[in-house]
């Protein structure tokens, strides 16, 4: 098991949920958290706990983003007009990473951040290697021509475990997609319940 694997399935341990909604992760087996002190009944959480949850859930999901770049994304929903929970989910969809996953031109969130960063996708034409980068609606992403057929990609498009979601136009014969536009909390299939509005509580109180 790679140190990113493990990794990931810690973050699902922590969480006592599937995040991701992966066959292979450990909560489906058992549901208490990693360690020594893991199988200690729960005590009652508090609202603090509950926020502080909901943003690690969420950063979390997002191939675990580090505070910083979270804190950050969080501050561009908070400045547009709008309601900040809804503004942080589409920002957070519209990194490049979000988009290859969504269109499952690979298996993983982690494993998108890796395939953008070692230049496997361009954007319009153009080569992109930042998984942060922000699309726009109506961009096209594309697999580069002589990554089509890498193990990563077929296995990815053969998954049955999600769908693509109807905000990402997916044409798998070529490789390609079109994002259409930016979606709400209600449009993206998240395998467990996110709820946006305890991060806006979390850092309006932090």
């Amino acid at each position: 098991m790679t140190k990113r694997t493990s990794a990931k399935h810690k973050i699902d341990r922590r969480m006592g949920e599937n995040i991701w909604g992966r066959p292979k992760s450990p909560v489906n087996r058992r549901e208490y958290g990693p360690g020594q002190h893991g199988q200690r009944r729960k005590g009652k959480v508090s609202d603090f706990g509950l926020q502080l949850r909901a943003k690690q859930k969420l950063k979390g999901y997002y191939g675990d983003l580090t505070e910083k770049q979270f804190r950050r994304i969080y501050g561009e929903a908070e400045r547009v007009k709008g309601d900040t929970g809804e503004n942080l989910i589409g920002l957070l969809e519209r990194r490049l990473d979000a988009v290859v996953y969504r269109a499952k031109f690979v298996p993983t969130v982690f494993a998108a951040r890796q395939f953008v960063n070692h230049g496997h996708v361009t954007v319009n034409g153009q080569s992109v290697n930042i998984p942060s980068y922000r699309v726009k609606e109506g961009d096209v992403v594309e697999v580069r021509a002589k990554s089509k057929q890498l193990a990563v990609v077929l296995e990815a498009v053969a998954l049955a475990e999600r769908d693509v979601p109807d905000y990402v136009e997916a044409d798998h014969s070529k490789m390609k997609a079109t994002f259409v536009r930016t979606p709400t909390l209600a449009d993206v299939p998240y395998p467990v319940i996110m709820e946006p509005n305890l991060v806006v509580e979390y850092y309006a109180k932090n």
